[in-house]
């Protein structure tokens, strides 16, 4: 049966890629709903943006509805939300919807909540109610796996019983999940019954308890996926590691959707690039149209790379998100719709953007990936720079390379923002899309991205919280900015504007003005990167 799909969907490339491929407007207006997990700009602004630059109208709730922070207040409103969804669903043609936003309220409400069980499980009847009033929409549903942070990751978006013991938690379950997979050593067998005595019972009630929630409506979910309810359904492990609860429940839930295949469903490692990856086989699917993809490795451990923040190899992850568009990974990239060249360190590591060795200075990952690079450039290859060597923003030197050899505007699509996972996912769901988009199209959405994981998250951020945020008169800090939220503002969107004015090199013929830089969530970590790009 999965040799015939395989077949048809040979067939299917065949008959529409070529008729489809940089067709104008290829949306012709048709409405995709889509409710984002939060209202951070890549879960918002940035992923519709490229689905109405093809034409599409996409149909967002109010968004006092939906998670505008990580207090208990900024929650989000699942009732309103669905009130709005019953409203709206009969005049669109697509649905793309967060199950965390459905169920409670946001991302980080997913970790803090304390709805019952049966008050979860309500909520999630409500997709098959949506699906009977509304039987011709497609569904397209994603959900997250709670994140496990380890030392260093934890926050004040988690729940406070995980925030307190949460090197202990994170180790008790390291050793959980290794127990399962591998032998544990006589050593690591006795650090857990000893760790069992220092983690209190509350503390492992609660926060085990809430995963149990989340975990028990994802299954609910696969099972409205093998009714047919869903189109498809796409869950992802938010933050974790090789060894994590977040893997342990990935492996549990993937094994349950296991019968369903990769046509119906995809567990894999990310979060806020699963809404993209969503649109994006929506489009896909409205178009008939399956993207072949191709993959180029930097040299050293490449695929087998291990990111920071995930539970799986970046091969994994690259394939999953493939898959999870209706795409097919294919070898040869003289045959693909988009070629994927991923930045790794040789050694397998990933550094931290803000790390003081995130330099311009050429590193030893550099030469033999920009081989890789322009010889696929050279072959007029529509080619995605997958930026992953770093996280939570661009590798410099990278960076000052396509500068210095004006490959900048030469690439279809670039992503380094946060982590892995989220940059080669939002460069998936996106890059495939960029085939039906005018040459000022992809200039913008790559200039987003340049202004956005370049100029702020890997230079301009490490500028403010490392000491700039105290020459701003005012009250607040890097995760509360408080009155110096405006005059912090104004000083990144300046240092943005002298960074692209040092740093980019803009085609011939366009100009970039007016660049503005927000903070949404009042702090530091993310920026709404505003700007004027267009033609002289």
């Amino acid at each position: 049966m999965k040799r015939l799909f395989f077949l048809l969907t040979l067939v299917s490339v065949l008959i529409f890629s070529t008729a489809v491929t940089f067709a104008k407007n290829v949306g012709n207006g048709k409405k995709i709903i889509y409710i984002p997990i939060d209202n951070r700009p890549v879960n918002l602004v940035q992923t519709i943006d490229v689905a109405e630059r093809l034409g599409y109208e996409v149909l967002v709730p109010p968004e006092i509805f939906l998670g505008t922070g990580p207090k208990p207040e900024q929650f989000g409103n699942p009732e309103e939300l669905w009130n709005w969804l019953y409203e709206n669903a009969p005049q669109a043609d697509a649905a793309v919807i967060s199950t965390d936003a459905m169920l409670y309220g946001s991302l980080v409400a997913s970790r803090q909540h304390n709805l019952t069980p049966e008050e979860i499980l309500n909520r999630a009847k409500n997709f098959e109610k949506l699906h009977e009033e509304n039987p011709n929409l497609p569904l397209y549903v994603f959900a997250t796996i709670m994140r496990t942070p380890s030392v260093g990751m934890v926050s004040n978006t988690d729940a406070k019983s995980y925030t307190y013991y949460y090197k202990q938690i994170f180790r008790y379950t390291v050793l959980t999940d290794k127990d399962e997979t591998d032998k544990l050593t006589n050593a690591e067998q006795k650090e857990f019954e000893q760790l069992k005595k220092e983690i209190p019972a509350y503390a492992l009630e609660d926060w085990f308890g809430r995963r149990a929630k989340n975990y028990d409506a994802n299954k609910y979910f696969v099972d409205l996926t093998k009714a047919d309810t869903f189109q498809y359904f796409l869950a992802g492990g938010d933050d974790g590691a090789r060894y994590s609860q977040t893997h342990l429940e990935s492996r549990h839930l993937a094994e349950y959707g296991k019968p369903l295949g990769k046509e119906k469903l995809q567990v894999m490692s990310g979060a806020d690039e699963l809404g993209m990856l969503m649109i994006s086989r929506a489009i896909n699917n409205d178009l008939h149209h399956v993207p072949f993809i191709a993959i180029g490795y930097n040299a050293g451990k490449g695929g087998e790379t291990f990111p920071t923040f995930s539970n799986e190899k970046i091969s994994e992850s690259l394939e999953g998100a493939i898959f999870s568009i209706g795409g097919i990974p294919v070898r040869n990239p003289a045959n693909a719709d988009l070629v994927l060249a991923v930045n790794t360190f040789p050694n397998g590591k990933t550094k931290s953007a803000d790390n003081k060795k995130n330099k311009s200075k050429p590193h030893s990952g550099i030469g033999p990936y920009m081989k890789m690079l322009e010889g696929y450039l050279k072959n007029n290859y529509p080619v995605g720079v997958v930026d992953i060597a770093t996280s939570n923003g661009s590798d410099n030197a990278l960076m000052k390379r396509l500068k210095n050899e004006n490959l900048q505007f030469k690439i279809r699509s670039y992503s380094g923002w946060n982590t892995a996972t989220n940059s080669a996912g939002f460069l998936i769901g996106a890059g495939v899309l960029t085939n039906y988009m005018n040459d000022t199209d992809i200039y913008s959405l790559l200039m987003t991205r340049y202004l956005d994981d370049w100029a702020y998250q890997a230079n301009i951020r490490t500028q403010i919280n490392d000491g700039l945020i105290w020459t701003i008169p005012g009250d607040g800090h890097a995760w509360g900015l408080g009155t110096r939220q405006e005059g912090l503002e104004k000083l990144a969107s300046d240092l943005a504007a002298d960074f692209a004015k040092k740093n980019i090199r803009l085609p011939r013929g366009y100009s970039l003005k007016n660049i503005q830089v927000n903070f949404p969530w009042s702090r530091t970590f993310e920026a709404e990167v505003n700007f004027d790009l267009g033609k002289n």
